[in-house]
């Protein structure tokens, strides 16, 4: 039996506009526009981009009071929620209790103190029944699923958006407000998943049209699908869930050691802590590197990596060209004594040995507004 996909707020806007189709996390989704991936990608460093990702799942935990709600999802994550201040966004992640990452996601603190989530739509029926299962007295998890999600990303975003909602401009990175577009409320950090600045903008599934076509009426907004997404996500050197980072990945064998707060190193308290905390002071067995292949030809996913001499040392968890570089990149997972920047190595590639080394990320420099 065919697989029903859901739909987002924005389907119907996706087919007006060209778009190509494809099954994605359970949802129909945009690959691509008649653009193409390719300027998709260059507009989008060059100009904005706007992505639609309203299959994320966006929820908040909710207790009588705030602190309780920090203290809570902190039994849950390695990250330091308590000291999360109001209008501020952290990344974390969702352990188990091997250390391995049942999801990475975002979490906000509004000026009301509310707690919001937004994980990955694959995972997130998973991610809520465990944060249910988890959570302890005093707190739960409260569902959005009648909000959309878009994300505007590129150097020309906030001056885009700050003509619609004047308050965006003055926002730095990995800052979160309530805000109106135009007369839309909406919930607005200054994030994203390309390496470029630019905003989330969290809506009514009501509104999301109206937002996603106010946008787009700028000559500087072209609509990019996932497959731009991808590319742009890996040059910046960031992580997909279920390739990168997996269950059976720790966050110190991941690279993302910033997601586990210094408060929590010290004091444990969270799911895996013990394998955690000694990969942190020992040192992990593997490592996620960035990996720069000689030559044109990308490694994909599953590709094998080897040392100079030949000895199986890892495998690629993502691969690809590099549009901003007009060469392949990609991330894997190499035995740590090969993860020095600089290390050579050699890819599998149908079968052949291509000559790589390991290389620092991210790929295409970051360009997050700090202020």
């Amino acid at each position: 039996m065919a697989e029903i996909l859901k739909k987002t707020p924005l389907h119907a806007l996706h087919l007006e506009l060209g778009a190509k189709m494809v099954p994605f996390a359970g949802y129909d989704m945009p690959v691509q526009y008649p653009l193409g991936v390719l300027k998709e990608h260059l507009h989008t460093r060059e100009k904005a981009g706007l992505f639609d990702v309203s299959h994320m799942g966006q929820a908040a935990i909710v207790a009588d009071d705030h602190e309780t709600a920090a203290s809570a999802l902190e039994t849950l994550v390695p990250g330091e929620m308590q000291k999360l201040g109001r209008g501020r966004q952290r990344y974390t992640v969702l352990v188990n209790d091997e250390g391995g990452i049942i999801d990475d996601l975002m979490v906000s603190r509004l000026r009301d103190g509310r707690l919001n989530l937004v994980v990955n739509a694959a995972c997130k029926e998973k991610d809520y029944a465990w944060v249910e299962t988890r959570l302890p007295a005093g707190a739960r998890l409260e569902r959005y699923d009648a909000r959309a999600l878009l994300a505007l990303q590129g150097p020309k975003a906030a001056e885009i958006l700050a003509r619609h909602a004047p308050e965006a401009a003055a926002m730095k990175f990995m800052a979160a407000m309530e805000m109106n577009i135009e007369a839309v409320p909406a919930i607005v950090s200054r994030s994203g998943y390309t390496g470029e600045d630019g905003y989330e903008i969290s809506v009514d599934a009501r509104d999301a049209e109206k937002v996603a076509r106010l946008l787009l009426d700028d000559p500087d907004v072209e609509p990019i699908g996932l497959g731009a997404r991808d590319s742009l996500r890996l040059e910046a050197g960031l992580c997909l869930y279920g390739h990168d980072l997996t269950e059976e990945t720790s966050p110190v064998e991941g690279d993302i050691r910033f997601a586990i707060g210094k408060r929590r190193r010290e004091e444990g308290g969270f799911p895996g802590a013990d394998r955690i905390r000694r990969e942190l002071a020992e040192g992990p067995r593997r490592l996620r590197v960035g990996i720069r292949p000689e030559g044109r030809a990308p490694a994909r996913e599953g590709a094998e990596i080897q040392s100079a001499d030949g000895v199986t040392v890892g495998v690629v968890t993502s691969g690809g060209f590099g549009p901003t570089l007009g060469a392949p990149v990609a991330m894997g997972y190499v035995d740590a004594g090969y993860a020095e920047t600089g290390t050579e190595l050699q890819l599998l590639v149908r079968g052949k040995p291509l000559p790589a080394r390991v290389a620092e990320m991210p790929f295409a420099p970051h360009r997050y507004f700090r202020g």
